[in-house]
């Protein structure tokens, strides 16, 4: 899959040097710096001013590198089944305050009652679904784009430069970037496919609903006291003043279908954190959104909360319920709960990106280095999945280091997919057991009786190598 950097940069030296810093993402066991990148590759003692040029000068194209796995994930559906988008934004701390791009957001991660403010830096990404036998998705990035705010308006602004600054907030912000990658996406797609992106709750506006690209289908969450309606009745009586009924009467919001008792749940099957669940929806078919204005037929889907115990034996808990908006009314109900349950896959991506792989924490400054090396560290990570979902689709995944003796008592099942963590440990056993010491690997992959009463242990370079992931 390292192919892919070729056309992804400017000449034959830059693509090797791409291909050097791709590879040495994936092994390296430190912080991923460019200069940990070039030390992990054997440049260490060479000049390293090409290396910091390949992304400040702009010779390389993060964008080619994500159609290729685009390509790969289209190349993997059958031919009736839409691509299906996950979309979803996230925040890289930095403390730099020259850095390009950084500055004060909220805290996600802060408690609900207090809002805290911390500095850093916001990529937009949007994830593949790779659809496996058993109903589940593993999400492939195919999208990585740094997301900066307009930078603020100079102090004394006369109203030209006011007028600038509101045009720059309204094209640097969160829809403007995920409509122009909606219409990137939906260019790369063939035209007989549907394209079903997912979002949250803040992609759920009338900027992104009223604007979706020809041929695709928006999925996400919306308020449960949302305004909604029914469409409007056909008059058979002649026409009266006034201008003419765009909206019907009234539907029930969200909240109010979900306590209607006289609208019964219904039972659907759909796949979700390891395992087949049975949820109880309700829908609302042919009504309108106020914000997706009356051009736009939606379907409004209410998810009854599951039930879930902290511990066999304890006490059932319930979370809250889901309310999902969909724009387009005739796909069926099992399909949209499950293409939105497949959403959950780009957070786990956000996890591995930034605690295996330290996406956003190289030290760069200008503009284009924040948006092309850690564009290069998300590829790396796409691609490293592609060639694995490859293998597995054929059966044939490669053996990995033996895990620990605690973790053999669990039956795991052996056709699901490896962590992203055992991925990262396969790859450094294949490319460091044979540099290390030829034929001295073998005891990782097949198991050997322990000697546990060995009274003088001493450290093992190999394995501490192999398990720093």
């Amino acid at each position: 899959m390292l192919e892919a950097a070729k056309p992804a940069a400017a000449g034959e030296s830059c693509a090797r040097r791409l291909q050097d810093h791709m590879l040495s993402v994936l092994l390296c066991p430190q912080k991923p710096t460019l200069t940990n990148l070039i030390s992990v590759g054997g440049g260490q003692q060479q000049d390293w001013s090409a290396h910091y040029r390949l992304y400040s000068k702009e010779r390389m194209d993060e964008e080619v590198l994500f159609q290729a796995a685009l390509h790969e994930v289209l190349s993997a559906l059958p031919d009736s089944s839409p691509l299906c988008i996950a979309l979803d934004d996230t925040l890289v701390r930095k403390c730099g305050t020259h850095i390009e791009g950084v500055s004060w957001r909220r805290d996600p991660l802060g408690p609900a009652f207090q809002t805290n403010l911390v500095r850093g830096q916001r990529y937009l990404q949007m994830s593949a679904a790779w659809p496996l036998a058993t109903g589940a998705a593993r999400m492939v990035p195919v999208v990585f784009e740094h997301a900066p705010s307009a930078p603020k308006a100079p102090k004394g602004a006369d109203e030209t430069q006011l007028a600038e600054h509101r045009e720059a907030k309204r094209q640097m912000c969160l829809n403007a970037y995920a409509l122009k990658q909606m219409a990137r996406v939906r260019e790369i797609t063939p035209e007989q496919r549907r394209v079903i992106f997912c979002g949250d709750g803040s992609y759920t506006n009338s900027t992104i609903t009223r604007n979706l690209p020809a041929a695709c289908t928006y999925i996400g969450r919306i308020r449960k006291d949302a305004k909604l309606h029914h469409l409007p009745a056909i008059s058979t009586q002649e026409k009266v003043n006034g201008r003419p009924t765009r909206y019907g009467k009234p539907a029930p919001t969200p909240e109010e279908l979900r306590c209607d008792e006289l609208i019964p749940w219904q039972q659907v099957r759909a796949f979700a954190a390891g395992k087949t669940h049975h949820f109880r929806i309700k829908t609302l078919d042919q009504v309108l959104w106020r914000k997706s204005g009356t051009k736009k037929v939606v379907r409004v889907v209410v998810i009854a909360p599951l039930g879930y115990r902290l511990r066999k034996g304890n006490r059932l808990l319930y979370r809250l319920p889901s309310f999902l908006i969909c724009t387009d009314p005739q796909l069926p109900v099992e399909e949209l709960l499950q293409y939105y349950l497949w959403r959950w896959g780009i957070e786990v991506n956000f996890r591995d990106e930034k605690t295996l792989l330290g996406a956003g924490e190289a030290q760069v400054r200008t503009a284009a280095s924040n948006r092309h090396l850690p564009a290069m560290i998300v590829a790396a990570y796409s691609l490293l999945w592609v060639a694995a979902l490859r293998l597995h689709a054929q059966g044939n995944l490669p053996p990995g280091v033996q895990p620990p003796k605690w973790r053999t008592k669990k039956i795991l099942d052996p056709h699901a997919l490896p962590a992203t963590a055992d991925l990262l440990r396969t790859l450094r056993y294949e490319m460091w057991a044979q540099a290390l010491r030829p034929g001295s690997f073998y005891h990782f992959t097949h198991r050997q009786k322990p000697n546990t009463k060995s009274p003088k242990p001493s450290p093992n370079l190999p394995g501490a190598l192999l398990d720093v992931a």
